[in-house]
Formats: C-alpha cells, structure tokens, sequence
C-alpha cells in the first residue's frame, strides 16, 4: 500500500498515534502518565547543583533540573518548558527559552524575527508567507514559519500564528506565584496533526487493527530485527546505555558482514524511533574491515537526516563499536506498552 496514513486510535485506554509509510510502520506515539514534552510551568528555584552548572527546580510534577542558571537565585520565579523525558529516578529536563509550537508556526519568546523554513523554496511563496507575518505579529516576539506552511491555506496560517502569539502572551504574563502548570504538551493525536504530513487520516475505532500496526508492535516487543539478505540486529535497552549487536546470520560470503551492517545502519533511526530509545547508543557491527567504516558512517548518517530526533554520531571505540548519542524525546516503548 503506498502513501502516507496517520491512524489515530486507543491502547488499553491510552492515546496512540502511528504513522504508515507504504505500508510500514514509520513512526509511533503512545501517551503515558509522565509531564509531556512541551509541558509549560511556573516553577520555583530550589538549589543550585555544584559542578554541574544547573538548579533544581520545584514544579507541581515534581522537581526538574535546569542548566545555565546565571543569576537564578532559590525561591525565584520563573517560566520553564519540559524538553524530554526523565530517566527513572531523575529529575524532569526542563529549558527557559520557551518555544509556543502549532501546525504552520513556532513563536519564539526573546529570539526576535521572521523566519521562513528552508525546505520552502519557492520565491514568491516566501514573500506570500512573510506578509502574512508581518500582518499578524504583535510584540518583540520571534517567529519561524513551518515547512507545512507550503501546502496551507493563508486563513489557517494567520489563525495558528494569532492563536499562539496570544498564548505566548498570556503565558510570559503569568510569572509570579506556587508552581503551576500553565500549558499541557501535546498529546500523540495533537502532535501527529501538527508533525505528520499524510495523504489519509484514519481516526476511528480500530484504526490500529486495519493498518496492522498491532502487527508491527508485536514484533517491537522483541529484541531481534531481521534485517534484508538474512542478516539481524538485536537491541537491548540497558540503564546505562542501548547495546546493539549485528549479525550475517547465515551469509558466509566475503561481503556479509558489510552487507548486515549497511542494512542494519538503514533501519537503526526507524528502530530507535518506534522504541522510543534515545541516551547513549553502542552498536557492535557485522565483522568487516577498517576500511569499510567511512561507507557505514555515510550510510548511517543520510538515514539519521530523515529523522527528527538530534543523534550525533560521536566516532569509534577502540574496540570497534560505534558511538551514538540520541536525544531522549520519547518514552521507552516497553515503559508504556503493558
């Protein structure tokens, strides 16, 4: 099946959304009980944390942790968004540069100017969109134009950038008094509606059973992953980091290992993706020569650029692993499946 479809649909009660690409499962989001990133508090200062440039900060979810804090002092005020999720057992990763996120705009508190995203080419609808903006905005407010902007109505664009430049306005105006939370994060129908570009939506009862994405979270469940011409990966989510090994399987030609490990390197950021991984990655490749390595980073890399989450692939271990480090944005999928 080719094409683009956003199923929108219920996990033992949980909201959940899926995106099919072809026909295979491309990205996945299941709500949990955990402050959702995009979450905006008022929280209170506590303590500064030595050696590590940051404070704790009192929230009515708990305490977060925030970094760069010059001139923060404890029992002040002040405004803070929720970036990820925490590990078990640490503190919520919150940041003070508030972002006030839609379909077609990101306003930017304090980053004044208008931007247009880059992946909008055309001349003539750059300037189109920059009138609308100039029309709309109000304040020192920045703003960024989205890329979904190209295929929207100039009426729904001027609508999402009044609505959130009214929003940021309320927000930045509410900053003293007890910890609150002020704007709850997107849920997984509302982020796959402002993310995810498709060509069908199905949000009815069921949707998860008649795109067989209750198929592919079975096979989530498992640590293997069986990779084209034979070949597999197993992923092990450990505390401290993901451990990743590829194998031939039973390929014995001279190019096996090769072969497993460009396979395996393709489908990595759709795997860590759907499993909601992120944190300090190691993979153990296929046996394949040094000179192999530069071909496998090349390939690793142009599949991490069709995905969303910031990884940085940090270089080679002596032993011969491969280093990643994969921002946590989501949580582990075996956290929120039952």
């Amino acid at each position: 099946m080719k094409g683009r479809t956003i199923a929108l649909d219920e996990l033992d009660g949980t909201e959940a959304a899926a995106l099919i690409v072809d026909g295979q499962l491309h990205d996945l989001l299941i709500d949990s009980d955990h402050p959702r990133p995009g979450t905006i508090y008022r929280a209170v200062a506590l303590r500064p944390v030595k050696g590590q440039g940051g404070m704790f900060l009192r929230t009515p979810d708990g305490n977060a942790f925030l970094r760069q804090v010059k001139g923060l002092a404890p029992g002040d005020a002040l405004l803070v968004q929720v970036t990820g999720f925490a590990e078990p057992g640490k503190a919520i990763p919150v940041t003070s540069r508030l972002l006030f996120k839609s379909r077609y705009a990101i306003v930017t508190p304090g980053a004044p100017g208008i931007n247009v995203s880059r992946q909008i080419k055309d001349d003539d609808l750059r300037d189109t969109l920059l009138g609308i903006a100039h029309e709309v905005m109000e304040g020192d407010h920045g703003l960024i134009l989205r890329s979904s902007c190209a295929a929207g109505d100039p009426d729904d664009i001027a609508e999402d950038i009044a609505a959130m430049i009214q929003l940021a306005a309320q927000v930045l105006a509410d900053t003293s008094g007890e910890p609150e939370t002020l704007v709850e994060g997107d849920g997984p129908h509302a982020l796959a509606w402002r993310e995810w570009e498709s060509d069908e939506v199905d949000g009815t009862p069921g949707s998860f059973e008649r795109h067989n994405v209750l198929d592919a979270l079975e096979d989530l469940r498992s640590p293997m992953v069986a990779l084209p011409g034979g070949g597999s990966m197993c992923i092990e989510p450990t505390r401290a980091l993901v451990a990743i090994d590829i194998n031939t399987g039973n390929d014995t030609s001279p190019a096996a290992g090769l072969k497993a490990n460009m396979a395996a390197l393709r489908e990595l950021p759709r795997q860590l993706r759907l499993r909601g991984l992120g944190g300090q990655i190691l993979v153990d490749p296929a046996p394949a020569p040094k000179k192999d390595r530069r071909q496998m980073e090349q390939v690793l890399r142009a599949a991490l650029k069709q995905d969303a989450t910031e990884t940085i692939l940090a270089g080679w271990t002596q032993l011969g692993l491969m280093e990643l480090q994969r921002k946590r944005e989501r949580m582990p999928l075996r956290e929120v499946l039952t």
